[in-house]
């Protein structure tokens, strides 16, 4: 917001995702005043939703049914009605469609990838993904003194969604003896088979992470709940399944945890707070050169431009061949498979 500051432009926040403007109920200005000191600070001043698509809108009927119907044309509408030159969109792969939509419909968006998940393609990095690998290294490091003085095997599920970035690069950092990623289905034989080796030299204790996208062979994801009227599915559960089944298997006393959104929150890193700070004096300069329906994304040294249409859709898995991959393997941990 300084950046455009500093171009004499009057800068304004839509709280509540894009359901903000189409109520104009959610528009908030954003000068140097009231962003002043929040560079520090986790979440968003603004607030967000999952449920706020405009070509996905939660309507109710009479009966209470809930149904979805599209306002998109309400919400360029509201834009255009409002006086704004430029959108900045900020957030992960479904606010990234979004915007990409909008674009086609005419709105000069400009997006900027924000998401725990790092599953963004066009950008080796989103910010929040450090914050979150650092949060969920931290309690892997708490939980090696409790797994080890009571010889329990603890299982950690991590958030993620379809890809694996956090479980893989925390549970290398935080020294997991099993790491089990979506891009790997894993054969749980397997897993006891690296707790049992454990066992055999001496080592009572071992951590498991698992993705809360991760599936057995033959099997699928789990989820806390399908798909309803404007939202996702809503993963969950796969830790409490991989905790039952080596208990089953090995006779291990086995604990699971959910670290949950305890990773979406606290200050961000030093890492986070510069990686969006570079977004956005990006994304200013994008607006500033009239170039639209694009991301700004980490490329290299440096900041680039990506099209939409060569982000949106293509989720970004991690590599099974990547070093990151071969590392883990290298150090011993077993993936599942």
């Amino acid at each position: 917001m300084l950046s455009a500051h500093q171009r004499g432009w009057r800068t304004y926040g839509i709280q509540r995702g894009f359901e903000g403007l189409l109520s104009f109920e959610g528009v908030v200005k954003l000068g140097p005043e009231e962003v002043r000191g929040i560079t520090h600070l986790g979440g968003t001043i603004l607030g967000t939703t999952n449920r706020g698509n405009p070509f996905r809108y939660v309507g109710r009927k009479a009966d209470g049914e809930e149904y979805e119907y599209d306002r998109s044309d309400d919400l360029c509408g509201a834009f255009r009605a409002s006086g704004f030159d430029a959108l900045v969109s900020i957030g992960g792969d479904g606010s990234l469609q979004i915007a990409h939509q909008l674009a086609l419909k005419g709105l000069p968006v400009v997006c900027v990838p924000k998401t725990i998940d790092n599953d963004v393609a066009g950008t080796q990095r989103t910010f929040g993904f450090d914050t979150a690998v650092s949060t969920a290294t931290e309690a892997l490091d708490r939980l090696h003194s409790t797994a080890e003085s009571h010889e329990r095997v603890m299982v950690v599920e991590l958030m993620g969604r379809y890809a694996g970035w956090i479980a893989l690069n925390s549970g290398i950092s935080g020294s997991a003896d099993v790491i089990l990623l979506p891009e790997i289905p894993f054969d749980i034989e397997k897993v006891c088979a690296k707790i049992r080796q454990r066992e055999e030299m001496g080592r009572h204790f071992s951590i498991v992470v698992v993705a809360e996208g991760a599936k057995p062979k033959d099997g699928a994801v789990a989820l806390v709940e399908r798909r309803g009227v404007g939202t996702v599915d809503r993963l969950g559960g796969i830790a409490s399944q991989v905790a039952r089944a080596i208990s089953e298997r090995t006779g291990k006393e086995v604990r699971a945890l959910v670290l949950g959104h305890l990773q979406r929150g606290g200050s961000p890193t030093t890492y986070d707070r510069l990686l969006a700070l570079r977004f956005g004096s990006a994304a200013v300069r994008a607006i500033a050169a009239g170039t639209f329906d694009v991301m700004v994304g980490l490329n290299g040294p440096t900041i680039t431009c990506v099209p939409l249409e060569e982000v949106v859709g293509r989720p970004k898995n991690v590599p099974l061949d990547s070093d990151v991959v071969q590392t883990a393997r290298e150090l011993g941990i077993s993936l599942g498979d």
